[in-house]
């Protein structure tokens, strides 16, 4: 039977190619290709660099298929402080998972507009450069939908991890901000659109810090054991 001390760092390697994926996909693909307000720049992106938008969508792909056993493992690890609270955060990971999943149709799109089909003579290059800006566009908000529910998971995990005294505490308070920069990014998106990207580095480093460090623990220092509900406060 796999030691809990095995599985957290098993955790940790998975989160760890979560964050790496996940940053990639976003920064390096998404934020690189994509030029507001301008489809003609951005079509030309993608076709100059056709090769590197797949393996962002591929990215994507994996970082979904890694994040599951992942958060399963956080949800074997952290049941014991409160099995009603884990199963919670589960499910609002799994939710947000087949939001953003589903989503990837609209970053997979712009290669369908952009392609050399038949049926697309139909069209204009400009009309199918603006399609494509707006299914990227798209992309963009539905990600941000599903990272509401995966900033509730962070807030619920943070309170198991600075309950568990399985980690150090600060991990849990960390955790608890990268849930918040998560919501708040989201909503300002959703609310103030013409600032969001401006607040967008404000939001994603303390989400990063937050994940880095309770990952690399996970990995590094691990989980020595679960304690019993009855054992949690000394």
């Amino acid at each position: 039977m796999t030691s809990i001390k095995t599985l957290s760092r098993i955790a940790g390697l998975l989160y760890l190619v979560v964050i790496a994926t996940g940053l990639f996909a976003e920064v390096f693909v998404r934020q690189a290709f994509r030029v507001s307000n301008n489809p003609i720049v951005t079509a030309q992106h993608i076709h100059a660099s056709e090769m590197l938008y797949r393996l962002g969508f591929v990215a994507d792909l994996t970082n979904f298929i890694v994040g599951l056993p992942c958060v399963l493992i956080i949800y074997v690890i952290f049941k014991p402080v409160n099995k009603h609270l884990a199963m919670l955060a589960l499910i609002f990971v799994a939710v947000q998972t087949a939001i953003i999943a589903v989503n990837l149709l609209n970053q997979i799109s712009p290669l369908l507009f952009l392609g050399n089909d038949l049926y697309l003579n139909s069209f204009s290059a400009e009309q199918l450069a603006t399609l494509s800006l707006l299914s990227l566009n798209l992309q963009a908000q539905g990600y941000g939908i599903g990272l509401v529910f995966f900033g509730v998971y962070c807030l619920l995990v943070a309170s198991l991890i600075y309950k568990s005294r399985l980690v150090p505490r600060l991990l849990g308070i960390l955790y608890f901000i990268t849930g918040l920069s998560y919501l708040f990014n989201s909503f300002c998106l959703f609310l103030f659109p013409k600032i969001s990207g401006m607040l967008f580095p404000y939001f994603a480093l303390p989400a990063f810090i937050g994940e880095i460090t309770f990952c690399l623990w996970l990995l590094i220092k691990g989980v020595e054991e679960v304690p019993v509900s009855g054992n949690i406060k000394k």
